[in-house]
Parts: C-alpha cells; sequence; structure tokens
C-alpha cells in the first residue's frame, strides 16, 4: 500500500471536512474486488477501491483523513488483507497497515519520513503506469504501420497439406518436416479451408485410446483428413441450423494487413499461427500461401526496430514481477484465478494430454517433488509419436511423460535443441530480458524460477506478453 497526501480542496461530488486532507490509498497486488476500511472512518464503512487505468491489479481509493496515527487494512476478494511491503502492527483487528500523519497539516515533510517516503513511493509509481501506458502506445503505433510483408523470409518453406490425404499419412510428414502444423488445402473448393496442428493429433490418440471410440487405428491409414474434421465438428457440438457438422472457418490474413491486425487475430482467435495469402483476383480465387504468420516472427520485427532504442520504451526496463503478466502459482492464503498446470516426470501421457486440452495451454512445466523445473511437455512433442508409428503400440496410461520425453529427444527439429526449448527467467528479470529468450528458435514460452533451487514460480507465454502490449 502507498499513502500520498493531496491538496486540500473539493472532492467531485463532495467536500472535505475542516481539518482533514485527502489521501489516496493504493493496493497493488490484484484481486477482483478491493475495499478499505480504517480508524480514519472508524472501522465502518468499507470503501470501495478502482483499479488504476492502464495497470489492472493496482486499485485506488481517495480518503478524507484526520491528522493523527490511523490503522487500516483491506478487504480483497473476501478475505481481510494488510500489505506486508508497508508498515504493519498486530492490533486488535488483527495485521493492519499504519500511517502516521502530522498534527500541523503545513508540517514539514522532513518531520514526516514515513509520509514523505511513501509520498515520493506513490508518485513513482504513477510515473510508472505512465511510462507503461506511453510504451504501449508507442508498440502500438509502431505495429499498425507496419504490414504483414514484413515477416516475409528472404527464402523457406510452407508445408500445406490436401484435405483429402490420410490422417496418417498427415501426421507422418508434420514429424519428417518437423512442423507442427500446416494449412489446409480443398482441390474441389480451390481454397484454404483450414489447419492440421499436433492439438488434432492429440484429440485422436485419446479417440483411438477411447474403447468406445468408432475411429479405429486401421481405418488411420484411409480416414481423411476432411473426414476428421468433420467428426471433430460433432465431437465439439458444432452444427448448422439443418444440424450438420461446421468446421471451423480459416483464420487467415492478407499481406497489406498491418501486425498489430495479425497479432490481434492471433490473440483473439487463440490460435498460434495466421497463415498470410494473397489473391490477385477480387473474387479471392487462386490464392497463395504466402507464410504462416506468428506472435514470434512479429515479436521479432519489434525487437528490429527498438533494439537499439529500448530506452525509449521505458516498460521493457520494468522487472516482470512487476507487471501483469504470465500465470503464477499462487502464495499460500492467496487466490488465483487460473492456476499453474504442472505434473511429475511419472504423471501419466494420457494426464498430459488431457491437461493440455482441458487447461488450453501450449505446455506444461515438469517439476520433482519439490517443484524444481526438470523440462516442459509441449503440444507439439506428440508429433514424435509418428517416428517408427510408436502410437500404434503404445498405451497412454501406462507410458510415463518421463518415457515420452525421452522417446522425442531424437526427434525434434534440427533448430530445437532441448535447452533451448526450456527457458527461465527470474521474477526480478526485466520484460526486456524475459522478451530477448524467446528470440530463441522454437521458445514459445518462459518458465519463471526461483534463483537457485529451480522451484516453478509462474510461467509466460508469447500470447501474455502481447496480451499485455497490445491490451
Amino acid at each position: 500500500m502507498f499513502a500520498s497526501r493531496m491538496d486540500s480542496g473539493q472532492e467531485a461530488g463532495g467536500g472535505v471536512a475542516a481539518g482533514t486532507v485527502l489521501m489516496r490509498f493504493v493496493w497493488p497486488h490484484g484481486g477482483r474486488s478491493v475495499l478499505i476500511t480504517g480508524s480514519f472512518n472508524g472501522w465502518g464503512e468499507l470503501v470501495a477501491m478502482a483499479p488504476v487505468e492502464g495497470c489492472p491489479r493496482v486499485f485506488q481509493a481517495i480518503c478524507s483523513i484526520s491528522p493523527g496515527y490511523h490503522l487500516y487494512k483491506f478487504y480483497v476478494d473476501g478475505e481481510w488483507r494488510y500489505d506486508e511491503h508497508q508498515s504493519w502492527v498486530t492490533s486488535e483487528y488483527g495485521l493492519v497497515n499504519t500511517l502516521l500523519f502530522p498534527m500541523d497539516a503545513n508540517h514539514n515533510p522532513t518531520a514526516g519520513p514515513e509520509l514523505h517516503a511513501n509520498m515520493e513511493l506513490d508518485n513513482e509509481h504513477f510515473r510508472r503506469v505512465a511510462d507503461v501506458q506511453a510504451s504501449r502506445h508507442r508498440i502500438s503505433v509502431f505495429l499498425s504501420t507496419q504490414t504483414a510483408y514484413e515477416l516475409l523470409p528472404k527464402s523457406g518453406k510452407v508445408v500445406a497439406l490436401d484435405v483429402d490425404l490420410p490422417v496418417k499419412q498427415a501426421f507422418h510428414i508434420l514429424y519428417e518436416q518437423g512442423v507442427p502444423m500446416a494449412p489446409l488445402w480443398d482441390f474441389s473448393r480451390g481454397q484454404f479451408v483450414g489447419v492440421l496442428s499436433a492439438l488434432d493429433f492429440i484429440l485422436i490418440l485419446r479417440e483411438l485410446g477411447n474403447h468406445g471410440s468408432n475411429l479405429t487405428e486401421e481405418e488411420l491409414d484411409t480416414h481423411t483428413i476432411a473426414a476428421w474434421k468433420e467428426g471433430k465438428a460433432y465431437l465439439n457440438r458444432q452444427f448448422d441450423g439443418q444440424g450438420r457438422a461446421v468446421t471451423r472457418q480459416l483464420i487467415h490474413a492478407g499481406p497489406y494487413d498491418n501486425l498489430k491486425e495479425v497479432a490481434l487475430k492471433i490473440l483473439q482467435n487463440d490460435v498460434c499461427t495466421v497463415p498470410i495469402i494473397h489473391s490477385s483476383s477480387d473474387d479471392g480465387s487462386f490464392p497463395q500461401l504466402l507464410h504462416l504468420a506468428s506472435l514470434s516472427g512479429i515479436l521479432k520485427c519489434i525487437f528490429r526496430y527498438f533494439r537499439h532504442v529500448s530506452g525509449s520504451l521505458p516498460v521493457l526496463q520494468l522487472p516482470i514481477c512487476s507487471i501483469p503478466l504470465g500465470t503464477w502459482v499462487p502464495k499460500i492464503g492467496e487466490s488465483n484465478g487460473r492456476p499453474l498446470a504442472m505434473l511429475r516426470p511419472s504423471a501419466s501421457l494420457s494426464a498430459a494430454l488431457n491437461l493440455l486440452i482441458h487447461a488450453q495451454v501450449s505446455s506444461i512445466p515438469i517439476v520433482d517433488d519439490n517443484d524444481s523445473l526438470l523440462d516442459i511437455y509441449c503440444r507439439s512433442d506428440i508429433t514424435a509419436l509418428a517416428k517408427d508409428r510408436v502410437y500404434t503400440h503404445i498405451n497412454l496410461n501406462e507410458m510415463t511423460i518421463h518415457q515420452a520425453l525421452q522417446l522425442g529427444q531424437d526427434s525434434f527439429y534440427p533448430y530445437e535443441l532441448r535447452s533451448q526449448r526450456c527457458q527461465m527467467c527470474l521474477r526480478s528479470d526485466s520484460l526486456f530480458k524475459v522478451m530477448e529468450r524467446f528470440g530463441n528458435p522454437g521458445v514459445r514460452q518462459v518458465i519463471i524460477v526461483e534463483a537457485g533451487s529451480k522451484r516453478v514460480e509462474g510461467i509466460v507465454t508469447l500470447s501474455d506478453i502481447f496480451r499485455f502490449l497490445l491490451s
């Protein structure tokens, strides 16, 4: 909590009692509902605190207080809390924060060092909020002026699959080409109609492992991608007005779309890549697949432009623990809307696949009994089971994550070394340093660990970075 003295005067909607001043109280530790009460109002009314614009984890309230020594505490999401980073004592109300306000309103600030220090801290906080907003605006403007053409490499390949290809053959191609997904081409319609990804392979393996499934391993030899997509729509209960299965429309972008639009398409549709498709015809016929746009590629554009002028973006110098970023392991007594998913290496591969689907995450930290980081298991790791048709003779409930990771050690993409996959940072590291970690090939998440023990404290994904920068 920070408290700062404000000028006496009229508050919106009412006046200030004689002999009192307005004080700004701040709760910087997040929550859904935050209120404050204390001796300044007789421990009576709970005063609602509002989120600070641009910093939703920080709440503030302005209260009228009289000179003297005050106790107060916060009511956060139905629980009484105090700010352990500010002055506190044990009282009849439990652990509470304290504030000393001089009896003389014109008193020299040096005579009240605690109040003066809090004023400086408060001013520093709101200057930081202004810096965050200015940095976000600069990045947003930059991305709005750059087109998807900036993402196209000078040379490279893009793998696309025909929807009439058997599912089994398709996943062998993904494995052999070292790609986690590929756009789908429908020859009869003359257009790209969707994407086949590692998540599809996960869902198919679960279907094969389901005793009530209508899909057998033998049928994968003839079962086409188109048939799987239609079956998947039935599984997800995606029907039109006539009860027919409706597959999800392809999310794509054009080469002239700006990078902010492309990034927002990825975030809003919860996809990891967007095909860049160009057609010289007004009706969209004869489309050309130019590239697969990803947040990783857009981040590289940001780095190329701002790398040598990073000082112009103060937000990049902030420690990640001070900004609303990523998913964190809750402290004892804290609630967390989205718990961090972790597993032991002895857990079954089936448990990992179920967690990837139900928690809607792309990777899971693998930890020991002390929650120290050992490895990560990603959606794309599932394609390793295509090697030598391993998936045809394993039991998902019997194979452990450790065994699955060992199986895939020789199966990662040529550029994706295990040491690069498992990128770590500390809670005190700057946002710039964390973003640099994502510059390593194949990195889609950075694990926040405790120094020395490597105990997992949180995880930051590329989506987290862009949601923060573009929110």
